[in-house]
Formats: structure tokens, sequence, C-alpha cells
């Protein structure tokens, strides 16, 4: 906290007026909690000590501070989490792109403007609307930027549950949404945790198509596909990689299957709309793109931060799992002199998918 606290006199007063400058400024939802995260820092102690993280070496990196907002950033007694829905199409048009082999499947959150940029300039006009009404106070912004515990905090500021598939649920919105959070050194009344509403409901983990989920509330990151495609750097499994399907960016199916995601509405965010035809492109045209390509047409967006070679490597799992045909199988000829030995692999493993389906 680089200010000293400023506390207004009527915390009650301007904790609604906090939650009403967040609807002003296109946030969905707005909750305020405090910093005790002690169940949740629990929770993560035993993921982590499972191995459940994988390569996620930054998950433990940082000690106690990731549930203990506190220590992370000293002076801080509330935290305002907020709710920004991105679902940029509706569920039929996921399930069809899923359905099509021939082309390339998006997690949904990352078909438009990277949301990092996006949720952070919203927040920080928040905490600047607070500034302007009770003068300069104590506040960080953080949107997956640093070690902050998002989805149990906004369980506890009243955003949701923690579902089944460890995503924020909520009972009117579903959970296409992003969170953020602002850590602040305002004494602000917090808001009443979110109830779980999953029963008896196994959607989610029928759903998984490589069984990540594996337990109710318990996710093993390292055969999660997200995972997988986004946050490992090196050698997809090969059992694992038959099971990816055309999945080439993270994976929606846990969300698909949630039967909460009736209540969620399209985003209405510009800036959320499908961009560079990522939402129907095929794999064989995004095989195609050479780094220069990829880079142009990922400008802003989240896909970005794999960079070429994982784009690459994603592709030629995806290729190896479409049906045979002469054009797939020129596509991963074509990068089989590729300077990297991680995008060689993974082309000859899907160049034996096409000439021996069955292996």
């Amino acid at each position: 906290m680089t200010q000293a606290p400023a506390q207004p006199p009527d915390g009650a007063t301007l904790a609604v007026a906090i939650k009403d400058w967040g609807r002003e400024l296109g946030l969905q939802q707005v909750g305020i909690t405090d910093t005790d995260l002690s169940a949740a820092e629990a929770r993560l102690a035993d993921w982590l000590a499972q191995g459940y993280h994988g390569d996620m070496d930054y998950m433990a990196r940082h000690g106690t501070r990731r549930a203990r907002p506190e220590e992370l950033v000293p002076g801080t007694r509330s935290v305002i989490v907020a709710r920004l829905d991105y679902l940029p199409q509706p569920p039929t048009a996921m399930a069809a792109a899923l359905a099509d082999p021939a082309r390339a499947f998006i997690s949904r959150y990352a078909l438009g403007r990277d949301y990092h940029k996006v949720l952070r300039r919203r927040l920080q006009q928040l905490a600047d609307r607070i500034t302007a009404a009770i003068g300069p106070f104590g506040h960080r912004v953080f949107v997956d930027s640093a070690p902050v515990l998002e989805k149990p905090l906004a369980q506890r500021a009243g955003l949701g549950w923690i579902g089944k598939h460890t995503n924020l649920i909520d009972r009117h919105a579903g959970s296409w949404f992003f969170l953020g959070v602002i850590y602040t050194g305002l004494v602000l009344p917090p808001d009443l945790p979110g109830r779980d509403h999953c029963g008896r409901c196994r959607a989610c983990l029928t759903a998984c198509p490589t069984g990540a989920i594996v337990a109710p509330y318990r996710l093993d990151a390292r055969r999660c596909i997200s995972y997988l495609t986004i946050e490992h750097h090196g050698s997809i499994p090969e059992p694992l990689r038959p099971l990816l399907g055309n999945r080439i960016y993270g994976c929606d199916d846990c969300q698909l299957a949630c039967p909460w995601n009736r209540f969620a509405r399209l985003s209405t965010e510009p800036d959320f709309r499908p961009r560079a035809g990522l939402a129907t492109a095929t794999l064989i045209k995004l095989f195609a793109w050479d780094e220069p390509t990829f880079l142009a047409r990922t400008e802003g967006l989240a896909i970005r931060r794999i960079g070429h070679e994982r784009w690459l490597r994603n592709l030629a799992v995806a290729l190896g799992n479409a049906p045979v045909a002469p054009s797939v199988h020129a596509a991963l000829a074509s990068r089989t002199g590729n300077p990297s030995p991680l995008v060689r692999e993974h082309v000859y493993w899907a160049l034996t998918r096409q000439e021996r389906p069955e292996v």
C-alpha cells in the first residue's frame, strides 16, 4: 500500500456506492470480503502436496502470500471482487465447433481481447471513482497478475460458489465470466459468502474429456486440457493426446455441461467478440501460420502467451486426431523439418496417426 488507508465515515454507504459504480462501469457484479482465507489455504496446501499443480511451480513459489492478502500487500483490510461476463456465442455454436474435427476449438474466453487488459482497466476506473469520492486510499488492482486466490475471495464476497469443476458459479449467470480484485486498506462491511448449489450433479465430472476432475471439487491439472495446451511447456503425454480432440487452446467442456450455465447471457462487451476468424478457423489454416503471422493475428489476445512453438505443438496433436485425409497429411508433412524438437515430436506422432489410424 503506497497510501495510508483513508477510512470513510460510513463504510456501509461506501460499499453500496462501490457496487453501483461497478455496474455503471460495465461490471456485472461487485462484492466485498475480508481477508480470511484460512480454509482455502488448507485446501491449496493439500492440492499442492498431491502434485496436482504439475509444472505450475509458481503456485507454490509464494508461500503463504497467495492465501494471506495482508502478506502480499501490507495494510490490506478488505477485498473488492468483480465479475465481468465474456460468453461470446451460444453454447450450440460451441458444440458445433467441437463436433467438427476439421475445425480448431479455442476456449471461448480467449477469442477476444486479452481479458487481463480489459478487466484491469475497468477495475482501475472503479478505484479512481473511489478516490474521487473519498480521496487517496491504499489499493492494488489484480487480474491474474499476482499470487491471489480469486475464486475463494469471490465466493466469500458472495459472487457465487466454487463448483465441482473448481470454477466459480453464480445461480443467475452460470460460470462464463472473469474475476478481478482490488486489495484495499479500507474497512468495508463484507458480503455474505456464496452457498454451494451443485447438489448431487456430476455433469462436469462426466464431461471432462481426460478425467481431470478426479473427484468433486478436485482438479488434477496434469490431466486438464487447459493446462496441457496453455500452461505446460513440454511434451503432451501420449496417452492424453487422443483425448484432446480438436481442442488447441483450453477446454470448455465442463462449463458446457454445467446445468447452471443455462442462465448465462451473451456478453455485450465489444472487446470479447471473436477476432482473427478464430471461432470458425480450420486446423489446417491455423497450422499454416508462420511465426510472424501468428504474432500479428494474436496481437492483443491471450493466445499469444503460449508462443508459436506450443501453438504448432497443439495443432499437430489436433491434426493427428482429425480424420485421415491427404490434406491433413500434407499439412503435417510440411512441418517435419521444423527447427523445434518439440514440434517435430508431435508432428511425427500425428503423421503416425494419419498413416495408422488404429494407433
